[in-house]
This record gives structure tokens, C-alpha cells and sequence, in this order.
């Protein structure tokens, strides 16, 4: 029932849809038996079991024929790159003191990353992840050591070379043309694997990655394979492999088909061959095409239908999670084309105006902060309705709106980044353990300009999000149950898995501004983080952030070491280590180079 309150009967059926599809293409496995030590494992981390033979054929997935073939490619963007507004702050030479600090900080992080990264290294070696409590390792990402390819680029930008050159023999051997998944998330591989694999070559210039990258990118190409060369995003690798019939799929999810195209450009533009640029330029034009013809124009619903290419459909509309990078990608992919297609700057200035109008709201705290959050709008009819909900995912739309400013010279767009900002760093000194929740709610303003906290309109906030055989007669009784910090209605997912986009914002901001307090707020972060999440092998999940002592959870993503612990490090070092004037991150973090003018 809370979803249909939340979408609406079409959206929550496509919610819950989009949501099994995920269950089965990530199955479950069985926590380690022994929740002690980890076990004894070989030098390839499988636990001294023998390899098992593969189950299936690997295919060459260059040599894989293309059933709808494309006669006409779009071509990348020529002639000169434009040159960008500055977007860094100009910093001066600091103190010997501040130095100091800011260097012990940095090596703090630097020393924690080595620890996982040889945690990884010894129990898990090119599985996809491991498990920082038991030492058990999963392999849901295809089995393609996505640990080691995400956290490849976090090694060289930290300056473990010799872990950095040794790695890469090991990736060579990586065969993605097999996997014993049924399903393969296009979108994950993409951030992740090809993300990670172009970043480390243009850090490095070791082209045997640009290899591996142009042989992940022959793989997700097939996806594109349908006869509206749409692709399918929950991809069944094999019986595309096997030259079965695939078609896009009706119920997809935006961020899913809208944020290949900073990985699929770079490829291209590295590899000069403009098929995959082709490839998703083609969903860019479908969102612009019916960018204001969706019932929130400007903005696109969370369930798409590929197969008809209609966006239009769906009444549920998030700057947060299955919307998030699709968004997050306009101002970036503007940057990494060097401004040459103005097609970005029209997708970012719409999305973001009607964002500005439908899906920001002014949280309202007993200090009467002016803050801002992005929340989930339900449109019926003509009427457009906010629900004032706050994910940690969510909070990547500081830095986005933050950077978009910078990009196209909006500084209003710069303050309401700080604003959204601004809200996640005051959700973590509300947090009993210092770190925010992944879902919430707060209590709404009811305009952006002016507000004033009202003890009773909190108070009834709690209660109409309440279950009401767990309501309490007394108000302070209830808070207290439920455990909700003031401002917080209610706490829907107590859970923090390791989540970046917090500090993600935080570190754009330090670098756009120049101001102290964005590195202060990063080390607060920082602290709390480390006391209730590390381990004997790395840094582990937490079920409940409400608790003063969280429970730990058997779970470290590879998101941990490739954006987490880069955006720490990134705070606490010189502001010249990958500037935001040459370098743009794909949502996983991964940096890309911007192509600058020719000088005269």
C-alpha cells in the first residue's frame, strides 16, 4: 500500500516490476557460515576450491554479427572545442598548518583504501567483490572483478603504482565474452567496468586497457541489437551471443537507457570509430524529442517504454534513484564533447527548470536552515504533487547543479547546489551515528523562501506517516520509538551501504568554492564512517543508522574503493590532483579528460 500511496497504481506495478527484474539479475547468495575470520584462500581467491569448468561458450563479441545493422552512423561532434567557463575556485598557496592537516587527512583515506584494496587482493582476486566481515566473495557483476577494474584508477590516482602496473596483467586475462549470469545490467557494466577501464588508460596511456575497454564496448554494443535500436538494459547476454532475436524492453527504467552516453562517447572518441556514439545518440534524441511532451515537462517519468520509444507515459518523476544519472549526464556530456553539440545544454536548462519548480523543497529544521532536497512528484491530471523524501543517492544533485552552474555560467544554479548540499552534511550530524540514512522523509516547508519550524506540524508530520497500531498517544513517545532525529518524519531505510554521492557534493563544492568548511564537514563525515564501518578486511554496510553502535552488514560494493574513498581523498588533496577543469567523472567516478581549444 505505501507504494500506491507513493506512485500511483501504474508506476508502483512498474516500481515492483523493475525491482524483481533487479532481484534476478543480482541473486542472493548465502552469508559465510563462519562469521568469524576469514576462510583460507588461494592466490586467486577461491577459497582453495578447484576452478570450475565453464558452463557455457565465450563469445568473440566483435566477431558477433549485428542483425540491424545501422548504414548511416551519427559522427561525433568537429571542429574546435569550445572553451569552458572556469570551474575551480582560484586557490592560493595555504599555510604550513593547513597543509598539514589536510595532508594527515588524506593519507588517513590512503591508508584505509590500501588495507581493502589487499583484503580484495588476497581473498577475492578477480571476483567482483568481497565481503569485509566473512572474507567470502560474489560475483553479481558477470564475475568480471569489478572491484578490480572500479578501484583501478583510485589506485593510480593515489599513487600505488606498482599495485597499479601488476593489476593489469590480470585484466588482460578478464574474458567478457562469458559470464555465468543470465542477465547482464547494461548500465552497471557500463559505469563500472567500461567507466573504469577508459579512466585508467587516460590517467595511465597503457593501451592494453583501451583494449579491454573497446572489448567491453563490443559486448554492450549488442545490446543495442533490436530493430529500434533501443537497448536492452537486463541484457540476456547469451541468447544475444547466440544470435536469438532481442527486442528493447517496455518497462525500463530512465537512468538505465539515458546514462550510457559519456562512456559510449569517450570510446568513441578514443577508438575513432563512431558507433558507439551513434549508438547513444539515438536514445538522446527520443528524450529530447518528447522532453515537453511528458505530463511534468522537462522532466522524464522513472519507467520508459523502449520498445515503443514513448517516455511519456509514466506519472512519477525523481532526480534520485532509477532517474538519477540520465539527468547528472547533460552538463557532463556537454563538457566532455567541448561544448560542440548544443543538444546537452537543452536537455540540462529544461530538466533542471522544471526540477527547480517541481522536485526541490526547503526542509524545515529547529534551526530554520535554508536548505534545499530534491523529493519524488506524483502527477495526476493537472495537479503535480511532492513528496518530501530524502535518499543519500539523492545527493549527487549538489555537485550536479553545482557544476551545471560553472558549465553555462548559472550561478543561481551554484547556490541551490550548495543549498541541496548543504542539506545531506546537516543529515549526518543529525544521525545518532554521524551518516545518513539511504531513505527518509523531513518535514516539508511550505514555500523555499520563508519558513519557520512548528513543533506541532512535525509532530503531525510523524503521525500521518505512522502506522497507526504504532502510534504512540504521546508525540515524544513516538519520536523516540522511531528513533527520528528533528526535522525526520519518518526513516523508510535505516540502511548506509557505503554510499558516495554525499561526499561526492561535498568535494565539488570544496573545489568550486575554495571554502574550509566543505574539507571540515568531509573529515566529520569521514570519522563517523570509519568508527562504524570498519573491519578486520575493509569497510562493511550498516543496516540501522539510527542506533548509536549500527549493526554491520556483510557487504562492501566496489563502489567503495572507486568512488567513496577516491571523493575522500580527492577533498583532502592538492586541488591540481584531477582538476574539475580537465577532468569529468562518470557516475561511478571514473575521470574523463575535456577536450580543450587548440592555444594560438
Amino acid at each position: 500500500m505505501a507504494l500506491l500511496r507513493r506512485y500511483g497504481l501504474y508506476t508502483a506495478l512498474s516500481v515492483v516490476f523493475i525491482y524483481l527484474l533487479y532481484s534476478l539479475s543480482f541473486p542472493y547468495e548465502p552469508e559465510s557460515n563462519a562469521p568469524g575470520a576469514p576462510t583460507h584462500k588461494n592466490e586467486h581467491g577461491n577459497n582453495g576450491r578447484p576452478q570450475k569448468p565453464q558452463k557455457f561458450k565465450s563469445f568473440d563479441w566483435a566477431r558477433v554479427p549485428f542483425k540491424h545493422r545501422i548504414e548511416t552512423l551519427t559522427p561525433l561532434p568537429t571542429g574546435e572545442p569550445k572553451a569552458l567557463p572556469r570551474i575551480q575556485f582560484e586557490f592560493e598557496e595555504e599555510d604550513a598548518t593547513a597543509k598539514n592537516i589536510r595532508e594527515t587527512r588524506r593519507e588517513e583515506v590512503r591508508k584505509q583504501f590500501l588495507k581493502c584494496w589487499k583484503s580484495y587482493r588476497s581473498f577475492a582476486w578477480k571476483h567482483d567483490e568481497i565481503r569485509p566481515i566473512s572474507g567470502e566473495v560474489t560475483d553479481h557483476f558477470g564475475g568480471w572483478a569489478a572491484t578490480l577494474i572500479d578501484a583501478l584508477d583510485t589506485l593510480y590516482i593515489m599513487g600505488f603504482e606498482d599495485e597499479f602496473s601488476s593489476a593489469i596483467t590480470d585484466i588482460e586475462a578478464i574474458d567478457f565474452g562469458y559470464t555465468e549470469l543470465d542477465k547482464v545490467n547494461v548500465f552497471e557494466t557500463n559505469i563500472r567496468h567500461l567507466g573504469g577501464l577508459l579512466a585508467s588508460f587516460e590517467l595511465s596511456g597503457d593501451r592494453r586497457l583501451l583494449k579491454k575497454a573497446k572489448e567491453v564496448g563490443e559486448m554492450l554494443y549488442h545490446a543495442f541489437d533490436t530493430p529500434n535500436h533501443m537497448p536492452v538494459t537486463r541484457w540476456n547476454f547469451r541468447a544475444a551471443g547466440e544470435g536469438k532475436p532481442q527486442v528493447a524492453d517496455e518497462q525500463v527504467l530512465l537512468a538505465e537507457i539515458g546514462s550510457l552516453t559519456m562512456e559510449f562517447t569517450r570510446l568513441s572518441q578514443l577508438t575513432e570509430d563512431p558507433k558507439w556514439y551513434d549508438a547513444v545518440t539515438r536514445v538522446t534524441r527520443v528524450l529530447e524529442e518528447q522532453q515537453s511532451k511528458t505530463k511534468l515537462p522537462g522532466m522524464w517519468p522513472i519507467v520508459v517504454n523502449a520498445r515503443t520509444m514513448d517516455f511519456t507515459q509514466d506519472n512519477g518523476f525523481t532526480l534520485a534513484s532509477m532517474a538519477d544519472s540520465t539527468y547528472e549526464y547533460f552538463g557532463k556530456q556537454y563538457a566532455l564533447l567541448g561544448g560542440r553539440d548544443a543538444i546537452y545544454r537543452k536537455l540540462y536548462d529544461a530538466s533542471m527548470e522544471t526540477a527547480s519548480k517541481h522536485a526541490l523543497f526547503r526542509p524545515s529544521t529547529p534551526e530554520d536552515s535554508d536548505m534545499l532536497m530534491s523529493g519524488f512528484v506524483h502527477v495526476e491530471g493537472s495537479e503535480v504533487f511532492l513528496d518530501p523524501e530524502m535518499q543519500h543517492l539523492g545527493c549527487y544533485t549538489g555537485g550536479m547543479f553545482a557544476l551545471g552552474g560553472k558549465i553555462f555560467s548559472n550561478e543561481e544554479h551554484v547556490k541551490i547546489g550548495r543549498k541541496l548540499a548543504d542539506t545531506c552534511v546537516w543529515a549526518y550530524k543529525a544521525s545518532p551515528a554521524g551518516i545518513m540514512p539511504e531513505v527518509s522523509h523531513l518535514l516539508k516547508c511550505e514555500n523555499t523562501t520563508t519558513c519557520h519550524w512548528n513543533e506541532k506540524a512535525w509532530h503531525d508530520g510523524i503521525a500521518s506517516r505512522t502506522d497507526h497500531n504504532a502510534k504512540e498517544k504521546d508525540p515524544l513517545r513516538n519520536i523516540a520509538n522511531l528513533r527520528l532525529p528533528s526535522g525526520f518524519t519518518s526513516i523508510d531505510d535505516r540502511r548506509y551501504i557505503l554510499r558516495p554521492e554525499a561526499i561526492e557534493s561535498v568535494f565539488v563544492m570544496y573545489r568550486i568554492t575554495g571554502e574550509q568548511q566543505w574539507q571540515a564537514a568531509a573529515w566529520d563525515m569521514w570519522a563517523a564512517i570509519q568508527r562504524s564501518t570498519d573491519t578486520d578486511i575493509g569497510n562493511s554496510a550498516l543496516a540501522d543508522v539510527s542506533a548509536d553502535s549500527p549493526p554491520r552488514s556483510d557487504s562492501m560494493e566496489s563502489f567503495w574503493m572507486a568512488e567513496t574513498l577516491k571523493y575522500f581523498y580527492l577533498t583532502f588533496s592538492e586541488p591540481s590532483v584531477i582538476s574539475l577543469d580537465d577532468w569529468v567523472f562518470n557516475t561511478e567516478a571514473h575521470p574523463f579528460r575535456i577536450p580543450k581549444p587548440n592555444k594560438a
